[in-house]
């Protein structure tokens, strides 16, 4: 009987979690796969045990009370602990189960990973995936985050970090640009054109090497155009604005077309570390170690991305 009782109170955890995430009773309700009255019936139920309201509901609007908040958080944290013992004590051959949250940049993660994903989730269909594109950093225990893809940021030493790719970095510029200024034939000559800046990587200075001879060459700019947006920054350098530098993998089909010009190639800004980085944990689900392995065996084989060269913590 004791064990009938757990098991009631983890389905109505997980009826409450899901009305919390989805919005309304009628989502959660379809979700889960039953009767909105069977959802409303879970809800009162788990009140009248915890002895608290939690849930304030209008016509139109549903809101956590105080209670409400403290049960959603602890309810989230002990279906993820249930959800990590179920995969521990399972084999880890066996298919991934659950929902995995994933924290991707947006430009990459839109054009770089959405078809692996997809062939992934088609072939785990026991497996959902939260597929969130930002470029903020990420709070795993803050935000609910099993693991991050990370193209070029510092990582936290607390976390586990993968190394799993690198972009090249090539200045650009339109041809429409170029006609207006003097031939680009030597770096220095890059200090006579206007500039667009990719905030995130740089603002007020271009740094590049020459892949032969491993020379450094500093260029101070004043962007006419400082984005946080690899589209934007793309954007601006295809309206003749000025030229950037831009992640090789973003402009392919432009360069292949003519509509941009990659300006002396064998300068180059560094490489963008590409990895994976999740909270240390003494067991990881299978759902994680699978989807580590589907990262380990595409990303250095991506349009405009290469395998690492070594090895970095």
């Amino acid at each position: 009987m004791k064990r009938q009782e757990r098991i009631d109170r983890l389905e109505l955890m997980m009826t409450f979690v899901r009305i919390v995430e989805s919005g309304s009773l009628s989502a959660a309700a379809l979700l889960l796969g039953t009767t909105q009255a069977t959802v409303s019936r879970r809800l009162q139920t788990l009140e009248t045990l915890l002895g608290a309201k939690l849930l304030l509901r209008s016509t139109h609007a549903m809101k956590l009370t105080d209670d409400g908040e403290r049960c959603f958080h602890h309810s989230q944290a002990l279906l993820a602990g249930w959800q990590s013992l179920e995969d521990e004590l399972k084999n880890a051959d066996e298919e991934p189960v659950g929902v995995l949250r994933v924290r991707a940049p947006h430009a990459f993660g839109q054009e770089q990973l959405l078809v692996p994903l997809t062939e992934f989730l088609m072939a785990h269909s026991k497996l959902s995936v939260e597929w969130m594109l930002n470029d903020k950093s990420v709070d795993f225990l803050a935000e609910n985050i099993d693991c991050a893809i990370q193209v070029g940021t510092e990582t936290d030493p607390a976390n586990v970090s993968v190394l799993l790719a690198e972009v090249p970095r090539i200045v650009i510029a339109s041809p429409e640009l170029l006609a207006r200024y003097p031939a680009v034939k030597e770096v220095k000559d890059l200090a006579a054109l206007p500039w667009v800046a990719l905030s995130t990587f740089y603002q007020h200075e271009v740094t590049l090497t020459h892949a032969a001879t491993a020379e450094v060459y500093r260029l101070p700019i004043a962007p006419r155009l400082s984005s946080d947006s690899l589209y934007a920054v793309k954007g601006a350098a295809l309206t003749g604005l000025g030229a950037a530098v831009v992640s090789a993998w973003v402009v392919r089909d432009e360069l292949a077309l003519g509509r941009l010009v990659n300006l002396l190639p064998d300068w180059q800004a560094a490489m963008l570390p590409v990895r994976l980085v999740y909270p240390h944990a003494r067991y990881q689900p299978a759902r994680l170690c699978k989807f580590l392995a589907l990262m380990r065996e595409v990303m250095p084989g991506l349009s405009g991305v290469q395998a690492p060269k070594k090895s970095r913590p």
